[in-house]
């Protein structure tokens, strides 16, 4: 037999036949049901002034509420809202101030609450992030030291089609390698751009793009398909911090020339769009003078690296007293009889794990020291700083 279940009505109820039976004091009676003598003589003025509806529990809200939004208020902002749909509560109310002086509105974070109560408010999504960079950015004191990569927000043309432009600079001589829509912005579409540009303009030592997909994951030291393909080409992945595109500013002050050359109004379509491409960057790097270069052009500046694309990509290699292992398709690797994630982004990569102490492997990417593999635990940690083999700190040292 289930357990009863009893509402504060039904005690009420009970409380109120004790009391009709006389067989207790009002004092006992009250000690027994665990209230108050002064609660018992209100629960029975109210049932014998509204009986048994008395013996509900009645709204709690305060009956005047002087600090209360106007409902006039109220459809003012709602209206204002539908007007501007991605503006937010403070922009509303500097536009309806200016508009009403006379009217005295809420606090911002009331007029959120407001919007937010009528459905007129998104809930953002809270995008996981990869590890943030922890070492200073790289010095771009010569051509080809560091190179920015980075896609320029996506527009559509006049005929509908969505345009993403894939952009790639010299940091130092500020040099527009490569201005070029593409179909997808998934890794291997990506991968074919750079490759275009390194078979032109050679290898640069350092690649600075932000956090987001097919430049960093959010696997094992952020580090993606395309990063692991520019360290098996000798080339650091940089990346900046999280928020901060000013990190990346050269790149992002020739994305507003690009925009306002190009892009407004956008072409009829891609066809026409990329040869705006072409031109701006034919433009941008032997006609515009640059004020930083001392107002030459960044074709003056600039020259092709000496590190040349190689014809064969050669696999990591590791001294002879490492441990050695290839990353299965599905990020795995063998360890005593078992299987240890580590991530897909190393999928058919081979790492080397070097023993430092006790049940303690340093997992190696090339010549990068990536993670720590705890034996005993079969636990894999990742570094505060990833660091390459000479000691110094690798730019995409996770936090």
């Amino acid at each position: 037999m289930p357990w009863r279940e009893r509402s504060v009505f039904d005690e009420r109820n009970s409380f109120i036949t004790e009391f009709h039976c006389r067989k207790w004091p009002m004092a006992l009676l009250c000690r027994a049901f665990g209230i108050s003598r002064k609660t018992g003589y209100k629960i029975l003025a109210r049932y014998r002034s509204e009986h048994l509806a008395g013996l509900y529990n009645r709204s709690s809200a305060p009956h005047h509420r002087p600090n209360k939004t106007d409902p006039a208020i109220v459809e003012l902002l709602l209206a204002e809202k539908k007007k501007h749909e991605n503006w937010g509560p403070r922009k509303l109310l500097v536009v309806l101030q200016g508009r009403h002086p006379e009217l005295r509105f809420p606090a911002a974070s009331t007029a959120g609450e407001i919007l937010k109560k009528n459905g007129m408010v998104e809930e953002r999504h809270v995008r996981r992030k990869c590890p943030p960079t922890t070492t200073p950015l790289s010095q771009a004191a010569a051509p080809n030291d560091v190179w920015c990569g980075d896609f320029k927000g996506w527009f559509r043309v006049r005929d509908g089609k969505k345009c993403e432009p894939l952009t790639i600079t010299d940091a130092s001589s500020r040099f527009l390698l490569l201005c070029r829509n593409v179909k997808s912005t998934k890794t291997q579409s990506v991968k074919s751009q750079f490759e275009t540009a390194f078979r032109e303009y050679g290898l640069p030592r350092v690649i600075r793009t932000d956090n987001g997909p097919p430049f960093a994951s959010q696997g094992l030291a952020g580090l993606s398909a395309l990063s692991v393909w520019w360290l098996r080409l000798n080339i650091l992945p940089e990346r900046i911090a999280p928020g901060h595109p000013e990190q990346n500013g050269r790149h992002e002050r020739m994305h507003l020339t690009l925009k306002m050359e190009t892009v407004v109004p956008p072409a009829a379509d891609l066809l026409s769009q990329q040869k705006a491409f072409d031109h701006f960057t034919y433009e941008y790097n032997f006609e515009r003078p640059h004020e930083a270069l001392g107002n030459r052009t960044p074709g003056e500046v600039y020259y092709p690296s000496v590190r040349l694309f190689p014809r064969y990509l050669k696999e990591f290699s590791y001294p002879r007293h490492f441990e050695h292992r290839r990353i299965s398709e599905t990020g795995d690797m063998k360890w005593h009889n078992g299987l240890i994630y580590v991530s897909r982004a190393l999928a058919g990569e081979i790492v080397g794990l070097e023993l430092v102490g006790e049940d303690q492997w340093v997992i190696h990417l090339g010549p990068v020291e990536i993670a720590l593999l705890n034996d005993s635990h079969r636990e894999i940690v990742p570094y505060r700083r990833i660091q390459l083999a000479t000691n110094r700190v690798l730019p995409t040292s996770p936090v």
